[in-house]
């Protein structure tokens, strides 16, 4: 009975692993889409500082994959 439960919890902790590197990984790829799509527009209504736009949507996006990366690696840390 005891060896069961252990089983469906250590089960459920994976899933819940599982989910979470799934929403994160689905976070930082909506959250780069919207970067992208932002500076699209800085640059084609000012097209001039195309270079100061380009560093900056590179430095957030750079940020926003860390951010992802480290909530994928908690995650499949916490698997054991």
């Amino acid at each position: 009975m005891m060896i069961t439960t252990l089983l469906a919890a250590e089960g459920l902790a994976q899933l819940g692993c599982g989910l979470g590197a799934g929403i994160a990984t689905i976070g930082a790829g909506l959250g780069i889409g919207r970067i992208g799509s932002s500076a699209m527009d800085a640059i084609a209504r000012q097209p001039e500082a195309t270079n100061k736009i380009q560093t900056n949507m590179i430095v957030t996006a750079s940020f926003i994959e860390g951010c992802a990366l480290f909530a994928i690696a908690a995650c499949a840390f916490l698997i054991k």
